[in-house]
């Protein structure tokens, strides 16, 4: 549906009512992609340069890198964490009530409908006072979470389609409603319980902004990092729980 890809500022006047399973099977087969995505960006960079990423900063082992992707950029970040195993980490970033502790923006995330266990769909706002960006604007996103064999943890977060957004939540009269077009974490644990995480995230807030100006905050989005590192040190872990 390339149409519901559109970074036009225009509020989107249709919405489509579709059944629950229907929208599960949707979100199912959206979501292959953007987890394959996700787990494309975790490979190791040999330094060829052939994929693509070109490293912004590396600064207290957090590699910042971005490619090219349209008029938009994503963004990708990547660190390890010592003595944090794959589910204290996810444990912390899968906390919609701890969000607003790693994202100072964010005014209320919320869970719209659970689809499976591994599969919800979320409402993001965020208010007057924050950063120009984020002003005002919503998101209507679905969160799969996923196991792969080798044991590594896959959290793929994507907006639905505007028409099936507006169908699940009509749009405040206030609010812009922005894309996610691909994010989300890969958490491949460590011989030492630490682990590596990967985040990638590529943003389309829609409404009237610069698109340059869309691509250079995107670097800062990344940056929520090292709230993330706090709090997931701070998690107790498996056997003290």
């Amino acid at each position: 549906m390339p149409a519901t890809m559109s970074s036009s500022p225009a509020p989107c006047s249709r919405s489509w009512s579709i059944s629950e399973d229907s929208l599960r099977r949707y979100v199912q087969f959206a979501s292959e992609s953007c987890i394959q995505e996700l787990l494309a960006a975790s490979v190791t960079n040999k330094g060829n340069g052939n994929d693509g990423w070109k490293v912004l900063t590396l600064e207290n082992g957090v590699e910042i890198s971005k490619r090219r992707s349209d008029s938009l950029h994503t963004f990708r970040s990547r660190w390890v964490l010592r003595s944090v195993s794959p589910q204290q980490f996810i444990t912390v970033a899968n906390a919609i009530d701890a969000a607003k502790q790693w994202d100072s923006d964010l005014v209320e995330a919320r869970y719209i409908k659970d689809l499976e266990d591994n599969l919800s769909i979320i409402r993001l706002r965020f208010g007057d006072n924050s950063k120009p960006l984020f002003r005002n604007r919503e998101f209507i996103v679905y969160e799969r979470r996923e196991t792969m064999e080798d044991g590594t943890l896959v959290v793929a977060v994507a907006s639905l389609p505007k028409e099936i957004a507006a169908g699940l939540h009509p749009k405040q009269s206030n609010a812009i409603r922005g894309l996610l077009l691909q994010s989300g974490w890969v958490v491949e644990k460590l011989e030492d319980d630490s682990c590596v995480v990967t985040y990638v995230v590529q943003l389309d807030p829609a409404g009237w902004l610069p698109k340059c100006f869309v691509n250079r905050f995107n670097t800062k989005l990344v940056m929520i990092i090292e709230n993330l590192k706090k709090l997931a040190q701070a998690c107790p872990s498996e056997g003290e729980i």
